[in-house]
């Protein structure tokens, strides 16, 4: 089977390439909406849930690749702030900005914009290379997450300390994403090797 990419940057290049913004936007909210989905699967645990998201961020930054990963990310934050319900636990809608864990929802666009970056650069065609880079995307959340989460906690009459910011908004979520690094970093080289076969 011969597709039209024929050096395709990212995995999605076999997809879009030759079909302009409409195929982008339509590939950026399947993005989101595989975030969204990948949002309910969930350990709520307070105040910030672990969940499936930085997996899904991960892996759809590299097969966008950057630019429409970053839309991705973008619709998926600003679709969730206007109503749908696909943050953590089905929610969504205005108020969500006011949760602790919104700042980490901020920063999956940067964070998909990197791992986009990194995947544009065939940084995701090996294993080690691939968990180098996701490890870095891995990192980019906390980056915003972590002050955000002072800065509603202490909105919320709660403050905290810098120590206390970082064993709530960071502790809990190193295993996890030590895990969700390695099956991201086996999931895309496999993804590539199949599509090479098909082409």
């Amino acid at each position: 089977m011969k597709t039209k990419a024929v050096n395709p940057n990212v995995l999605c290049d076999y997809l879009s390439a030759g079909k302009g913004w409409v195929a982008n936007c339509a590939l950026a909210f399947v993005g989101a909406a595989v975030t969204g989905i990948s949002a309910q699967i969930a350990v709520p645990i307070w105040p910030v849930p672990i969940t499936a998201q930085t997996l899904a961020v991960m892996l759809v930054g590299a097969a966008l690749g950057a630019r429409r990963a970053a839309l991705s990310m973008l619709f998926y934050m600003v679709g969730g702030v206007a109503g749908i319900p696909w943050f953590a636990s089905l929610t969504g809608g205005p108020a969500t900005v006011m949760k602790p864990s919104f700042g980490y929802i901020i920063a999956f666009i940067p964070a998909a914009w990197v791992a986009g970056r990194l995947a544009e650069r065939r940084m995701d065609r090996k294993f080690l290379p691939t968990l180098v880079g996701f490890a870095l995307v891995t990192v980019i959340p906390f980056l915003g997450g972590v002050p955000y989460l002072a800065l509603i906690m202490s909105v919320m009459g709660k403050p905290i300390t810098f120590v206390e910011a970082i064993n709530l908004g960071v502790t809990p979520f190193i295993v996890g994403g030590i895990i969700k690094c390695v099956i991201a970093a086996v999931a895309m080289p496999a993804a590539w090797k199949i599509l090479d076969k098909l082409s």
